[in-house]
C-alpha cells in the first residue's frame, strides 16, 4: 500500500513538480561547498604570485682519459623562488557583478555564497523538524487514539493546553532564554511549538479506522495490538501522515526564517532568514538593493510551492472526489 501511495504520487502532475523543485533544493544542500564560489563568511582572497625563480648554472669540469680528453659535465642546481601573497578585500554592499552575482553585503561577504550555503541550513530545519513532529505526533496519536483510557485523557488536555497558546509568541518566548548555539535549538522550539495540531488531527484519523470493520474483524480473530496498529491503520494513513509531514516542514522554514530575522535565533548561522536579518539591520530596503533581501525571500517562497504542490497531489490521491475530477 504504501509503495502503491509513492507511484501514485509520482505519477501525479502537482506532486511531481513539487518532488522535483524540492529535489533540486535537497541537490543544491548536498553540494553546496561546490557550487559557492567562496566560503559565506569570507570577505577576503588571497593570490599567491611566482616573482622571481633562479636555476645554478652547470659546471663544466675536463679530464683526461686514454689520450682523449673529454669533458664532464657535473650540474650542481640550486633553485630560489620568491613568492609575492597579496590579499584583496571584497567590496562592501556591491552590485551585483561577474566577481559577485548577487553583489555583497555590509561586511563583504558574497550573498550567492551565503544563500547556497544557507539552503543547507534552512532545509535541514524545515525537513528535520518535519520529521522530529511527525514521529511525535504520529506516536502520541496512534497510543491516544487506539488505547484511550486515562492516557488518552492526559494527552488530550496536554494537546489542548498547547493549542490555546499562540505559537510565535511562544517560540518568541522561548527563543529569548534559550542560548542559541547552532541550528539545534531553533529545531527543538519549532518542534515543541509545532506538535499539538497534527497530533489531534492524526487522533481523529486513529479514532475512525479503529472503528472500522476490517480493524473490528482483526481484533475478533485475536490479532496482536501491535499487528493492528502497524499493519491495519497506520498503512491506512500514510497520506495524512505525509501530508502532516510536508506541512510541518514548511512551517519550519518560515518559522526560522522569522526567528531569525526579529533576532531571536542565532544570527551568526548563515542560512536565508539570518541573511534577511541583516538586510533589514541594514537598511537594505531603503537602499534599495533588491539582491540582497529579494533572493533569499523568492527561494523562501519556491520552497512553500514545492511542499504546497506536493500537499495537493497528496489530496487528490487521498480524496476520491478530487481524483476523479
Amino acid at each position: 500500500m504504501i509503495r502503491d501511495f509513492f507511484k501514485t504520487l509520482i505519477k501525479n502532475k502537482k506532486s511531481l513538480s513539487g518532488l522535483v523543485l524540492l529535489g533540486f533544493f535537497i541537490l543544491v544542500a548536498l553540494f553546496a561547498p561546490l557550487l559557492a564560489p567562496y566560503p559565506p563568511k569570507t570577505d577576503r582572497v588571497e593570490h599567491t604570485t611566482l616573482l622571481e625563480e633562479n636555476k645554478g648554472d652547470p659546471e663544466v669540469l675536463s679530464e683526461e682519459t686514454e689520450g682523449q680528453n673529454r669533458e664532464k659535465s657535473v650540474y650542481t642546481v640550486t633553485i630560489t623562488q620568491k613568492y609575492e601573497k597579496t590579499t584583496e578585500y571584497f567590496p562592501t554592499r556591491a552590485k551585483p557583478s561577474k566577481d559577485h552575482i548577487l553583489g555583497t553585503n555590509h561586511a563583504g561577504n558574497d550573498l550567492f555564497s551565503q544563500i547556497i550555503m544557507g539552503t543547507r541550513v534552512s532545509l535541514f530545519v524545515g525537513l528535520a523538524t518535519g520529521l522530529f513532529v511527525t514521529f511525535i505526533s504520529l506516536s502520541l496519536a496512534l497510543l491516544s487514539g487506539y488505547l484511550g483510557g486515562i492516557l488518552d485523557d492526559v494527552i488530550s488536555f496536554v494537546t489542548n493546553v498547547f493549542l490555546v497558546i499562540p505559537g510565535l509568541p511562544l517560540m518568541i518566548v522561548i527563543g529569548t532564554y534559550v542560548p542559541m548555539h547552532g541550528v539545534l535549538p531553533i529545531i527543538l522550539i519549532l518542534s515543541l511549538t509545532s506538535w499539538p495540531y497534527p497530533t489531534r488531527l492524526l487522533r481523529s484519523q486513529v479514532l475512525t479506522l479503529k472503528n472500522r470493520d476490517f480493524v473490528r474483524a482483526s481484533k475478533m480473530i485475536g490479532e496482536r495490538t501491535s499487528f493492528l496498529i502497524f499493519r491495519e491503520i497506520l498503512p491506512n494513513m500514510i497520506s495524512i501522515v505525509m501530508s502532516e509531514f510536508f506541512t510541518v516542514s514548511l512551517s519550519a522554514i518560515l518559522g526560522e526564517a522569522t526567528l531569525e530575522f526579529i533576532g531571536v535565533g542565532n544570527i551568526t548561522v548563515v542560512s536565508w532568514g539570518t541573511i534577511l536579518y541583516w538586510a533589514q539591520a541594514n537598511g537594505a530596503i531603503l537602499m534599495g538593493a533588491w539582491w540582497w533581501f529579494l533572493p533569499p525571500g523568492l527561494l523562501i517562497a519556491l520552497t512553500g510551492t514545492a511542499f504546497v504542490l506536493i500537499n495537493f497531489g497528496i489530496d487528490e490521491i487521498s480524496n476520491p472526489r478530487l481524483r476523479k475530477r
